[in-house]
């Protein structure tokens, strides 16, 4: 991977079987679970996965930046007027931090270091 490119694109989802059912039939994306609250998904051309929650989804799309020093990019991101919306933390497979640009977009960066 490079740093500063789009790696990751994650989705919002209610019922992850009826999101899983409903991909995987129209695009034959695969998903491999990582327990009840999390799903990843492949075979799409770009990888990316959904998180279960209960909120109403508004825009419930988060691109996911890679970088391999977060630390240095989420000082860079602050420097130039971004603000962390989530600070640092781990995650299966990696860590990652969430900021919002100065237009108030929310992305994020990982690492899996």
């Amino acid at each position: 991977m490079k740093n500063n490119e789009i790696s990751y694109i994650e989705f919002k989802a209610h019922d992850l079987e009826q999101i899983k059912t409903f991909y995987h039939s129209l695009f034959g994306w695969t998903f491999t679970n990582y327990g009840p609250t999390y799903i990843s998904f492949s075979d799409s051309g770009v990888y990316g996965g959904f998180e279960k929650t209960e909120d109403p989804i508004l825009n419930g799309v988060l691109v996911v930046l890679y970088h391999a020093d977060l630390e240095s990019i989420k000082a860079d991101i602050e420097n130039a007027g971004g603000t962390i919306s989530k600070d640092i933390f781990s995650f299966p497979g990696g860590r990652r931090f969430h900021f919002m640009d100065p237009s108030g977009n929310e992305l994020a960066v990982w690492s899996d270091n």
